[in-house]
C-alpha cells in the first residue's frame, strides 16, 4: 500500500509544481480558489505525518471504506473542512508546488522506517496504517482530478493507483449500502441520481 501511496503522492506533487502562477486564485471547488484545494489535498500528506505520532491501542476502523462511513457519520462541520483547506494551501507558503514537494519528501521519509501495520489515532479512530494510507490514495486520485479541472491541464495518475482509488469507491458504496444502484449503473442497467456520491 505504500508503494501506490508514494506513486500517488508523485503525481500529486508533479502537478502542483505545474500550476501556473496566474491559476492560484482561480475558483477551485465549492467554496476553495486552487490554492485551497491543493492545500486540502495536501493533508493527504500532513494527516500521514501527523497520525504516525498518534499511536492507538484498538482497531476501531477495519477498512478503508468503513472509514467514509464513519467520517461521514461522525463529521458536520462542512466550514472546518473548507478552513482547514484554506489554511493548508497557506501554509504551503509562496511557492505552493515547493510546499507539496516538501511535505512529500517528509512523508516519504517517515514511511521508509514506519510499520504497515502500525496503529494510528485517525479522525475515524484506531486504524492500520495500510488502509489509512489507502484513503489517502483515493484523496490524490479524487482531488488531484479536481485540480485539473480547475487549472485546465491533465493528470495521469499510474493505472494501480486509478484502479485502486475506482475499486475503493465501489467499495464505499457498498459500505454505505449502495452498491447494487452502482453496479447496475456502470454495467448499463440504469443511472445514478444526479447527487450521488460515496464521500
Amino acid at each position: 500500500m505504500a508503494e501506490l501511496y508514494r506513486d500517488a503522492g508523485n503525481t500529486f506533487a508533479e502537478q502542483a509544481t505545474r500550476i501556473p502562477a496566474d491559476r492560484w486564485d482561480r475558483p477551485g471547488l465549492g467554496q476553495w480558489d486552487v490554492r485551497a484545494l491543493v492545500g486540502h489535498t495536501s493533508r493527504a500528506l500532513v494527516t500521514v505525518l501527523v497520525y504516525l505520532d498518534q499511536p492507538a491501542t484498538a482497531v476501531e476502523v477495519p477498512t478503508a471504506e468503513r472509514y467514509y462511513v464513519e467520517i461521514a457519520e461522525r463529521q458536520h462541520d462542512p466550514a472546518g473542512i473548507v478552513e482547514r483547506g484554506r489554511q493548508a494551501g497557506a501554509a504551503l507558503g509562496p511557492d505552493p508546488g515547493s510546499g507539496v514537494a516538501d511535505l512529500l519528501a517528509s512523508v516519504q521519509a517517515r514511511l521508509a522506517t514506519a510499520d504497515p501495520h502500525a496503529l494510528v489515532t485517525t479522525a475515524a479512530g484506531g486504524m492500520r496504517l495500510a488502509p489509512y494510507l489507502s484513503t489517502r490514495i483515493f484523496e490524490l486520485v479524487v482531488h488531484g482530478h479536481d485540480i485539473a479541472r480547475a487549472t485546465d491541464q491533465e493528470v495521469a495518475f499510474n493505472t494501480p493507483v486509478l484502479a485502486h482509488a475506482a475499486a475503493l469507491a465501489a467499495r464505499i458504496a457498498v459500505e454505505q449500502g449502495t452498491g447494487p444502484h452502482l453496479l447496475a449503473a456502470l454495467t448499463g442497467r440504469t443511472t445514478l441520481p444526479r447527487d450521488f456520491s460515496v464521500v
